[in-house]
């Protein structure tokens, strides 16, 4: 079977997790293909999406039967960006994911699978995308070794969404606890957009670090 995999930020996170999954394709014995660019996209049978943050034109969505995109909410709530960093800043320790089917209106394709990350609301970032990253890859070879014999469910009930963060929603309260904030300090990046707070005028960074 002709699959392709984009991810078209080649610095993501979320690489290493697509290569394994590109390996355990091959060894399940289809034809692969991991690609950066949308316009690389080849005539198949599927194409998965992964950690891609732009919106695929859809001249390309006719080039495979389906196209497939990983989503972390209960679809239709939670559309938007950056679904799981949202949540845990709301306080939730488990954190659905979805894989659906990816049509021109964002986020609305039919839901052919959903599972759920668990989390002890201890976790720092990178272990809450590792954790993310396998949780992808379960639900996308799940989705490969079900095919065809797999059917969508239209999405229902009440959409919401989600805006894109900025490296200003990192800001600590120096008025509030470490307690208070830590899920914020859970998911910050320290080199891309880390923690910090600003006390008379000058800003000030904080990193952060499990223990080994």
């Amino acid at each position: 079977m002709l699959i392709t995999l984009l991810c078209d930020n080649p610095n993501s996170w979320i690489i290493p997790y697509v290569k394994d999954i590109e390996k355990e394709l091959i060894d399940m014995k289809h034809d692969v293909t991991f690609i950066h660019d949308y316009k690389d996209i080849r005539k198949g049978e599927l194409a998965f999406f992964l950690g891609c943050e732009r919106i695929i034109p859809p001249e390309y969505l006719k080039l495979n039967k389906h196209n497939l995109v990983v989503h972390e909410s209960y679809l239709p709530q939670g559309k938007g960006w950056s679904p799981l960093t949202w949540q845990i800043l709301e306080g939730k320790n488990e954190i659905p994911i979805t894989l659906f089917e990816a049509v021109e209106k964002v986020d609305s394709g039919d839901i052919y699978i959903q599972d759920v990350i668990r989390l002890n609301g201890s976790e720092l970032l990178t272990k809450i995308k590792d954790l993310q990253g396998k949780a992808t890859k379960k639900i996308v070879l799940e989705f490969v070794k079900k095919y065809p014999n797999i059917q969508g469910k239209k999405q229902n009930g009440q959409e919401s969404f989600y805006r894109r963060r900025k490296p200003e929603d990192s800001e600590l309260d120096i008025n509030k606890s470490i307690e208070e904030q830590f899920n914020l300090l859970r998911v910050v990046d320290n080199e891309r957009y880390p923690a910090f707070f600003y006390r008379q005028g000058k800003k000030y960074i904080i990193k952060i670090y499990e223990e080994d």
